[in-house]
C-alpha cells in the first residue's frame, strides 16, 4: 500500500502546520499504479483473536494503551500520563503513561482530543495512487466507529481532504478505509479469500475494520478503529480511497513510523504474541524506494486515555480528469 508526498508538522499542540502530498503505487485494483499486489501472504500473524469491546459507533479520538510507553514514532508521538478524578473518569492533561488495550470501548477520554487540524493547511502536494490490493469488498458501511467489538490498541483516525490546487478543504468527499485486524487478517466478501483471510475463515462473515465516512464543510472524516496487525511481505498499513460525486479521486495508503510499529509489536499485551513485522517501510514493495517516506506516514500522538490519535491531511486533484500520480 503505498504513501503520498503528504507531510505533516505538528506544534506543540499537535495542530498540523504544512502538509504536501506525493506519489502513487501499484496497481492490482484500484486507480492509478504499477507493479506489486497487495495481498497477505502465508507467513504473517494467523490467528484471529476477537474480543469483546463494545462495537457502537463513538465520537472519539485515538487512546493510548498498555503495553510499555510510546517513543517518539511518527512526526508527532507524545508520551503523557493521564489523571484520575474520584468517580473514575479520565482528566484532560498529559498522555497516559502506556497504550490502551481492549479497543475502542477503551476511548474514554474523547473530549481531551486535540483538533489535529486546528492550522491551516498552507501548502499541499497531490496525494499519489497505489493499489488497492485483492482485499476489497462490495459492501460500504457508513460509519465511524469500524471495530466491531475487536480487540487492539484504539486509534482515532482523523483525516483531512483538501483540494491540491487550492490547499481549501473539500466538502462531501467521502472517504472510505480498509485494514487488517491486528492479526493481519482482513475481514468481509473479498476477490480473493485465500490471501485476505490467511487461516481463518470466518473472517469472510465480518466487516471489522471497513467503513467510509463523508466530510463535512471543513473535509474532515474521523474513524474509530484499532491499530492494524501485519502480514508477511508487507509493512503495516491502512487503505483508504476518496470519491466525490461518485467519482474516485484517489486511491492510496497510509502507514505508521517503523519505530511505532516495532514498540507495539514488541511490548503491547495485545500485539507482541504476532513478533515484529517483516518488513518496515523502508522494505516494503509500494513505498520502499521513495525517498520521503514522510508523505505516506501519519502523525500520531497517545492520549489521556492511552489511544492514538493518527492524522493526515490527503490532498486530491480538483477533477478526475485532472493528471494524476503514481507511487
Amino acid at each position: 500500500m503505498g504513501r503520498r508526498q503528504v507531510l505533516g508538522i505538528f506544534g506543540t499542540t499537535g495542530a498540523l502546520l504544512v502538509v504536501g502530498c506525493g506519489d502513487d503505487g501499484d496497481s492490482s485494483t484500484g486507480s492509478g499504479g504499477t507493479g506489486s499486489t497487495d495481498s497477505p501472504t502465508t507467513g504473517g500473524p494467523t490467528t484471529g483473536g476477537t474480543s469483546s469491546a463494545s462495537s457502537g459507533a463513538s465520537t472519539v479520538e485515538p487512546t493510548g494503551g498498555e503495553g510499555t510507553p510510546g517513543t517518539a514514532s511518527t512526526t508527532a508521538t507524545t508520551d503523557t500520563a493521564s489523571t484520575t478524578d474520584t468517580t473514575g473518569a479520565i482528566e484532560c492533561g498529559d498522555p497516559a503513561a502506556a497504550w490502551a488495550t481492549g479497543g475502542t470501548a477503551s476511548m474514554t477520554a474523547q473530549d481531551c482530543y486535540p483538533d489535529p487540524f486546528a492550522r491551516p493547511v498552507l501548502s499541499c502536494g497531490l496525494i499519489c495512487e497505489t493499489t488497492a490490493g485483492p482485499c476489497t469488498t462490495a459492501v460500504k458501511l457508513e460509519r465511524k466507529d469500524v471495530s466491531e467489538g475487536f480487540a487492539g490498541l484504539p486509534v482515532r483516525l482523523s483525516l483531512l481532504v483538501v483540494d491540491a490546487d487550492t490547499c481549501a478543504p473539500v466538502a462531501g468527499a467521502k472517504v472510505e478505509i480498509w485494514h487488517t485486524q491486528r492479526t493481519g487478517v482482513y475481514s468481509g466478501v473479498t476477490p480473493n479469500p485465500p490471501a485476505c483471510y490467511l487461516d481463518d475463515p470466518e473472517a469472510a462473515t465480518f466487516m471489522y475494520f471497513r467503513g467510509t465516512q463523508t466530510a463535512g464543510a471543513d473535509g474532515r472524516v474521523d474513524f474509530d478503529t484499532c491499530f492494524p496487525g501485519w502480514y508477511s511481505g508487507r509493512a503495516i498499513h491502512i487503505h483508504f480511497q476518496v470519491i466525490r460525486d461518485a467519482k474516485v479521486y484517489a486511491t492510496s495508503q497510509l502507514f505508521f513510523a517503523d519505530e511505532l510499529n516495532a514498540e507495539i509489536f514488541a511490548s503491547h499485551p495485545e500485539y507482541s504474541e504476532f513478533g515484529a513485522p517483516n518488513r518496515t517501510n523502508i522494505s516494503d514493495n509500494i513505498i520502499g524506494n521513495q525517498a520521503d517516506k514522510s508523505n505516506y506516514v501519519l502523525d500520531t500522538a497517545r492520549m489521556p486515555d492511552g489511544a492514538m490519535l493518527a492524522s493526515k491531511a490527503i490532498a486530491i486533484r480538483s477533477s478526475p480528469q485532472d493528471p494524476s500520480c503514481a507511487v
